[in-house]
């Protein structure tokens, strides 16, 4: 069996949903664009967004786990 196979075989409910798309591509807009802050923000503001822009989709994947 190739990768490729293995890959839409292993296909969690959650990645079906548009609002968890948006907000995997939310979580990568933020990360790009803390790299922009200034230096002395990297372990402040920029950690700080990218943890909350991540959450957005692990919750939703969480929360697809639980059946809530």
């Amino acid at each position: 069996m190739d990768n490729g196979n293995l890959k839409n075989e292993m296909k969690f409910k959650f990645e079906d949903v548009i609002l968890w798309q948006k907000g995997m591509d939310f979580g990568e807009n933020m990360n790009i664009l803390s790299k922009t802050f200034p230096k002395d923000e990297i372990f402040n503001l920029s950690s700080q967004l990218k943890r909350a822009a991540d959450s957005i989709a692990l919750n939703m994947s969480e929360g697809s786990t639980l059946q809530s």
